[in-house]
This record gives C-alpha cells, structure tokens and sequence, in this order.
C-alpha cells in the first residue's frame, strides 16, 4: 500500500509521548493512537484513543474504515522502516 499520503507526529507532553497519524489528502483527517501494550512488540497496530475527520466524510463507512485500517497499518511500519535521512524532520516548539 502507498503510505505517501500519511505522516505519523510525536509530541512529548507531561513525560508521556503522544502519537498522530495524519492524512495529508481528502479526506484530511488525524488519529491519535496509543502504541498497544498487549501486542507482542508493545506497539501492534496501535489503540485508537481519538479520531478527527471532515463530517462530510463521516456516513461513509466504508471508505472511513479503509483509510482508519490504513492509518493503523502506516503506524504499524513507521515503526519497523527507519526514514531516510532526508524524510526526517524535527520540530521544536
């Protein structure tokens, strides 16, 4: 799958770090999850602790559940594949 269209945030708050996953295109829309402790790896595909997208968008089950499967599967190998050097970016607030 082509996770072009996804960028995955981490944001430290209160010693805890906080995970996003953002879609970048239509419908733009970002999860937060939390890596899933009973996983294996203690991160699996993530708990979805909350969701924003578009209300247009939100009676379209379908095409919903797709993009929220792949968000999770994007967390799931942001994790695994280290980003090349030029795809890293920081930002300090």
């Amino acid at each position: 799958m082509n996770f072009s269209n996804f960028m995955r945030i981490e944001r430290e708050v209160d010693g805890k770090t906080r995970h996003y996953v953002v879609h970048t295109r239509d419908p733009k829309f970002s999860l937060e999850i939390m890596p899933d402790e009973a996983a294996p790896d203690h991160r699996g595909k993530g708990v979805i602790k909350a969701l924003r997208m578009p209300n247009s968008w939100a009676g379209n089950y379908a095409q919903c559940a797709k993009l929220i499967s792949a968000a999770q599967e994007f967390f799931t190998q942001s994790f695994a594949e280290p980003a090349p050097k030029g795809e890293t970016r920081r930002f300090q607030a």
